[in-house]
């Protein structure tokens, strides 16, 4: 059966209004949990076929836009479905369900009275609605609007609990999220004075009008705010101290898919707005110290977690690396690496939580010996750390390969240094995460610093735990089947884009193509009359 062209538009703004009323249905039955896990699991699969019929639409037919309520651009909302957001829809979504199914395995396991799933699972809808929005948005104010559901959503979510910890480093993150928007309402403001629109390919076609000074201005305010989002160096130094601390299922979440979203808006307009190249050098400075800061932070850790939070900063380094190229091949490598690290990161996250469920710890202190109590978790560790630190034939390995492959086409000095820092990143990565398979994994518990010293009760979302003997631990090693499922699902996907690695690259690289080439986007948000 062939799908109608005419099929888009029509479902074109449900990636956001199915998590939004299912998150309305959520708190309807704030009472019944396990209600509210059949609703959350019903909205986000049905969010996943959505994305992955726009993406099969938008590969065959072209990019799209949609406007909502029928009003004319740039007048209305407008949502555009291209190669890349359909793309980023997709493994969005598959994300959000693949943790959503392991904090309801960590729910039925836990009980409800450690669970705040009232709170928790409305909230998770909304974050999902706020991701969405922020990929479809067609103008500046509406990308906002879906940073700003996600952040709300992330200010709950990694501060539930209540546990002092939780609550001392959310407000830290909060005070940096509020800064990043209060710089991007300054940019939204300064590039309305300048050009009156803030539909972005209206953008695209009036800042070409506007004096170079203020079209620079303009964007390096937004690439500030951007570069916060997407923990871009120099200003990345938030993310370790917020993201390990929250419960593993947001946590995973959160390193794989949050940072994207600034990625995202990276790429959108700097490919929209700047397709001569101005900004370019500065992206790959950035780029380059992102990478080698980053990893270098990496292997100081000793708590996995915040260990796997500086690899996070690092491999962004490797997505604003394709941007600065801004070659269709640069941009092809940018768009295949941010799957490839969605899919590996939120896996790895998602492989610690078992972790501090099986050995009552994360910190490499204490633990050791798992690969004895547990061959399946040794599995589930090392396969994406192995992807990660990008061991061929895995799929980080092929889109190293690709960026550096770009990187040596360009054959600028930058861009020659930038490979050069893409391999040092790239071994000193395999180096962090070998360290934390002979600590954790290779070495017997008994030699481990703190070995003695475990939690005493099971992580859960409201954290009450204590540290006891590891001899006297209630529930040493429990591991619930849903979370092991979840977990085997992602790191499936992640063997998977290695499989197929073939045809994701060709959308991947028509997707850049489209990047490459503005006048896609901007006919088809306003049509190819002059304008």
């Amino acid at each position: 059966m062939t799908l109608s062209p005419d099929l888009l538009p029509a479902i074109a703004a449900l990636p956001v209004l199915v998590p939004l009323l299912a998150a309305a249905a959520t708190l309807v039955f704030g009472r019944r949990p396990r209600l509210q896990a059949m609703i959350t699991l019903t909205a986000l699969s049905m969010v996943l076929v959505i994305s992955g019929l726009l993406l099969y639409l938008a590969d065959r037919d072209g990019t799209t836009a949609v406007q909502v309520g029928g009003w004319p651009t740039p007048i209305g909302i407008t949502l555009v479905v291209d190669r890349l957001s359909a793309a980023m829809l997709l493994v969005s979504a598959f994300v959000l369900l693949v943790v959503s199914i392991y904090g309801a395995g960590q729910n039925i396991s836990d009980g409800d009275q450690h669970q705040p799933t009232s709170i928790y699972r409305p909230t998770y809808l909304i974050l999902t609605a706020g991701v969405s929005t922020a990929f479809l948005a067609g103008d500046l104010f509406n990308l906002f609007v879906g940073f700003e559901i996600l952040l709300v959503a992330s200010f709950v979510l990694l501060t539930v609990g209540a546990t002092e910890e939780r609550i001392r480093t959310g407000i830290a993150y909060v005070m940096v999220s509020m800064v990043s928007s209060l710089i991007f309402l300054i940019g939204i403001a300064l590039t309305y004075a300048a050009t009156g629109t803030l539909n972005l390919a209206q953008l695209a076609v009036r800042l070409e009008e506007t004096p170079s000074g203020v079209r620079t201005a303009c964007y390096a305010v937004l690439l500030v705010a951007f570069g916060i989002k997407a923990a871009v160096f120099p200003l990345s130094s938030w993310l370790p101290d917020s993201y390990p601390t929250a419960p593993a299922p947001v946590t995973a979440v959160f390193a794989g898919l949050l940072t994207k979203v600034g990625v995202y808006a990276i790429i959108r307009t700097h490919t929209l707005w700047f397709p001569d190249g101005a900004f370019d050098d500065i992206l790959l400075v950035c780029g380059l110290a992102t990478m080698l800061i980053g990893v270098l932070g990496a292997i100081a850790q000793t708590d996995i977690r915040r260990l796997l939070s500086f690899t996070l900063i690092s491999h962004i380094g490797y997505m604003v690396f394709g941007i600065g190229l801004a070659t269709t091949a640069g941009l092809t490598g940018t768009v295949f690496y941010v799957a490839h690290h969605i899919l590996v990161q939120t896996a790895l996250f998602l492989a610690v939580g078992l972790i501090e469920r099986q050995a009552g710890s994360v910190s490499l202190r204490r633990i050791g010996g798992l690969a004895t109590a547990s061959p399946l978790l040794g599995v589930l560790f090392l396969l994406p750390a192995l992807n990660l630190g990008g061991i061929p034939p895995f799929s980080g390995f092929i889109g190293k390969v690709a960026l550096l492959e770009a990187g040596a086409a360009d054959g600028s000095a930058l861009a020659l240094a930038l490979v050069a820092g893409s391999v040092i990143t790239s071994l000193l990565t395999l180096y962090a995460v070998a360290r934390v398979w002979s600590k954790a994994f290779w070495r017997p518990r008994e030699e481990a610093p703190e070995g003695h010293l475990t939690a005493a009760n099971l992580p859960t979302l409201v954290e009450d735990s204590t540290d006891v003997r590891y001899e006297d631990r209630t529930e040493p090693g429990r591991m619930p089947v849903l979370m092991v499922l979840a977990t085997v699902g992602l790191v499936g996907a992640g063997l998977a884009l290695t499989v197929f690695a073939g045809p994701v690259l060709g959308i991947a690289e028509r997707a850049a193509g489209d990047l490459n080439d503005p006048s896609v986007y901007i006919d088809s948000v306003l049509g190819p009359e002059p304008r």
